[in-house]
């Protein structure tokens, strides 16, 4: 029997399942699967959905809003959504998109695809150091306010600017950023996958750990690297080559697939990797995005894995 775990996060009136189900590639095309992986999720015990108001062009968020309003289930879930993502224009140039105007119009348009009125956690999915974070906290206060959003958070942000952030919501009297979401997975990268993309390193690790902000980590299983399905002479995703192929990475699998063995029958490297994520000295939720209901299921059985320090510095090749 696998043993749901939740973590609690300031703002909300429900803990948030550390299993958090990622919907980047839901579309209305596949509704039936993208409803039967929702409807398994919620089976075992999960009950936070992870969207955002680029993923698909928002298709992701009109399945969620679709799924919801035929299970009668808002009560019961923890919608993350995310807005302020740039914008790539004609000449393949990012515009960033923070402006008080940018942010409304994108909360507007993710409450009317989930036919919901309010967003549990409403992150902000890049940040654009140009503008002032006392701007981007009185506007999100004044969406908290007005009951549209319970909790906020950033994606993406470096520490020192949720620090500042924070210091301003305290000065204001306003709810600080709930939770922060980098990348965080066992697997070290050769260098980002997309453009203003934050990975946790040793320093963002001691800070959390310090601050036990609750991490979101966004791509908690290096993409598959963990599956099975990559090795050094396989190379069906230049992404994945170019992101996390190195001596490194395949001796964390190594290691990963060793520990694995001693853990008990059934458990993979990918359980490894997933346990790893969800082990760390502070709050942590993983977005998983498994491509299929039994990929899912399976995802569960990390939230029994006990991991020591001891091994999780063994598995990160005793680094933070």
């Amino acid at each position: 029997m696998i043993t749901i775990k939740y973590i609690p996060v300031q703002g909300l009136d429900k803990s948030c399942s550390q299993l958090v189900i990622g919907t980047a590639d839901f579309s209305r095309k596949r509704l039936d699967a993208a409803f039967e992986m929702l409807d398994a999720y919620i089976l075992h015990g999960g009950n936070a959905i992870d969207t955002a108001n680029v993923y698909g062009d928002g298709e992701s968020e009109l399945v969620i809003g679709q799924w919801l309003k035929s299970r009668q289930l808002r009560q019961n879930v923890v919608i993350i959504d995310k807005g302020g993502h740039y914008h790539v224009n004609a000449n393949q140039a990012i515009v960033n998109r923070l402006t008080r105007q940018d942010v409304a119009e994108d909360l507007g348009r993710s409450l009317e695809r989930l036919q919901t009125d309010y967003i549990d956690i409403y992150l902000l999915h890049r940040d654009d150091p140009s503008v002032p974070v006392d701007e981007i906290m009185d506007f999100l206060q004044e969406h908290m306010d007005s009951g549209l959003i319970k909790a906020v958070g950033a994606s993406n942000w470096s520490v020192q600017r949720i620090e500042e952030a924070n210091r301003y919501a305290d000065k204001k009297g306003y709810k600080r950023l709930a939770v922060n979401s980098p990348s965080l997975s066992l697997a070290a990268i050769n260098e980002p996958r997309w453009p203003g993309t934050v990975y946790v390193d040793q320093a963002y690790h001691e800070w959390h750990k310090q601050t036990q902000l609750p991490l979101f980590a966004w791509s908690s299983q290096a993409g598959g690297f963990f599956s099975g399905r990559y090795s050094p002479g396989v190379r069906v995703s230049e992404d994945m080559v170019r992101v996390y192929y190195s001596d490194d990475n395949w001796e964390r699998l190594g290691r990963a697939s060793s520990l694995a063995a001693h853990k008990g029958k059934g458990i993979t490297a990918n359980h490894i990797a997933l346990a790893y994520v969800l082990n760390q000295p502070y709050p942590v939720c993983a977005v998983i995005g498994p491509e299929c209901v039994d990929e899912l299921i399976s995802s569960f059985a990390a939230l029994d894995i006990r991991m020591t320090e001891v091994e999780r510095l063994w598995l990160n090749l005793d680094q933070w």
